[in-house]
């Protein structure tokens, strides 16, 4: 029993970015999960280039933990759906599943770790919750920085390009998502949320 319960799930935790799959999209405000997670695996020198669960996946191991690292294809407000599915495959709890995502109320440059909480408004993060009934989910927002104009549209603002200057603070960023991950796999949240909120 003991053999079966150990080998059951060959991926001890998710590392989800959240984005929108076409090329329009690449370098816009709303994939910086799409950015940060391409930015961890070209540092930890693994593709992510299968088709698995409604996502582009690949693997690596983090402090001897198996990690999949998802790129939904599901859009934005549908990325539930994606780690919903991945979730129950490996038979992972939510506290298992950490998820990296824009946020306009935090500058471009800035990071915020949270275990858990609500959506903040943001739509992927919206979904995962709906869909899997729970926010105990471990989560990594990268600011995006407000629209600069009241008059702007939000849709407009997040779907919009970063400068070279903003995208260099997003790599950055995406650097202290890297480290701060390895803590989160360890049983330390608290240690990166000290270290980068």
């Amino acid at each position: 029993m003991f053999l079966k319960n150990k080998f059951s799930s060959s991926i001890d935790f998710i590392v989800v970015g959240l984005g929108n799959p076409d090329r329009k999209y690449e370098i816009t405000r709303h994939n910086t999960g799409f950015i940060a997670v391409d930015y961890i695996a070209e540092k930890r020198n693994f593709k992510i280039n299968r088709i698995k669960f409604k996502s582009t996946v690949g693997e690596c191991n983090i402090n001897g933990k198996k990690v999949l690292f998802m790129k939904p294809s599901t859009y934005m407000n549908n990325s539930g759906q994606a780690v919903v599915e991945a979730m129950n495959f490996y038979k992972l709890n939510p506290e298992q599943v950490i998820v990296i995502f824009d946020d306009i109320s935090l500058d471009v440059g800035k990071m915020r770790i949270r275990s858990k909480g609500s959506d903040g408004g943001q739509k992927g993060m919206r979904s995962i919750i709906y869909l899997s009934g729970s926010d105990a989910f471990p989560r990594i927002k990268i600011g995006i920085g407000a629209k600069p104009n009241p008059h702007w549209e939000l849709a407009d603002w997040v779907l919009s390009k970063f400068s070279d200057i903003e995208l260099k603070d997003i790599k950055q960023m995406a650097d202290n998502a890297n480290t701060a991950i390895e803590h989160i796999i360890n049983g330390d949240i608290t240690k990166a949320m000290n270290l980068f909120n």
